[in-house]
């Protein structure tokens, strides 16, 4: 037994580890609501050790099981602007022929303030080639800065939001895709301040948040915050801090999204992926100051006065 009580991960999970800084395959599970509250718990104590986990062929799950599923791991919640797939709850669906390509270093929803803690995304549909996703470790991210940068780091904030230049970031994006995100995606826009370093709640460590949803550090010229952001950025995806999942149809992918950045890699052509996704209500980053993350836009509602 380990030192609080419960069986050691290695006889609970037959786990592999894929890269040396992030990413681990658990062979020999089948993900359902039925699974035991202790392989439950060893999932996520190896959730918040290898940061994203890979489970392969899981495809007795469909929409209702993978939602059933990931009740056992939280609260999962729907996207804010995204409808859900029809038939479900929480359902996401990422659709390659309807603009379901990230193909941008970012973590989920964080022009909010409480971002979801988890992710879990199934393979619908993979292409023969091409289509993987890579993810970036930002708590070895952060330990790894100089140290006069990550004591800057330490102090920084910003501003991330939904309301992004799509057609700038995808300039071969095509025009309904364009529309799609401005009249969709970005229906209601968020911007919310975040600390660029914020701690752990379930580990403790240091992690950094930042991605494409970044509009600009506070306090710092447009110049100034870009030279920055890159710098900080340049750090997340170093390759060494990275892994890659090629995936097969019936795969199932679990992240860390207070502790990653994923991309989602756009090489296929016209090939059909087709992504579906639940993710798990989060809590808002606290800084290593104590202060939280907080809504900017839209400007949260006050209390009602007692009549």
């Amino acid at each position: 037994m380990s030192a609080d009580g419960h069986a050691p991960l290695s006889t609970l999970l037959d786990i592999r580890p894929v890269a040396g800084r992030i990413g681990a395959e658990v062979a020999g599970v089948s993900l359902s609501a039925d699974l035991s509250d202790a392989a439950v718990q060893a999932i996520e104590t190896a959730l918040h050790r290898h940061k994203v986990l890979f489970f392969r062929d899981q495809t007795h799950l469909d929409d209702a099981g993978q939602e059933a599923f990931a009740e056992r791991l939280g609260q999962p919640q729907a996207h804010p602007t995204v409808p859900v797939r029809d038939g479900t709850r929480y359902l996401l669906e990422l659709n390659s022929e309807h603009g379901g390509r990230a193909n941008s270093w970012h973590t989920d929803v964080t022009f909010l303030p409480a971002y979801p803690k988890a992710s879990i995304l199934r393979a619908v549909t993979s292409p023969a080639s091409g289509g993987d996703t890579v993810w970036a470790n930002t708590a070895e991210a952060y330990a790894r800065l100089p140290e006069p940068l990550r004591d800057l780091a330490d102090r920084l904030w910003a501003v991330h939001t939904n309301a992004y230049d799509y057609a700038a970031a995808k300039p071969d994006a095509r025009r309904e895709d364009v529309e799609r995100h401005r009249n969709v995606f970005a229906s209601t826009v968020y911007e919310t301040e975040h600390p660029v370093v914020r701690v752990h709640p379930v580990t403790g460590e240091r992690t950094l948040v930042l991605g494409h949803f970044v509009k600009a550090l506070k306090g710092f010229s447009t110049a100034d915050s870009r030279r920055l952001f890159d710098s900080l950025q340049e750090h997340v995806v170093r390759l060494e801090n990275t892994v890659r999942w090629r995936w097969r149809e019936g795969d199932v992918a679990i992240w860390d999204n207070r502790a990653t950045q994923h991309y989602a890699v756009d090489d296929y052509g016209d090939q059909r992926r087709i992504m579906r996704r639940v993710t798990l209500a989060g809590d808002a980053p606290v800084s290593i100051d104590g202060r939280k993350s907080r809504l900017i836009t839209p400007a949260p509602q006050a209390p009602a006065a007692a009549a």
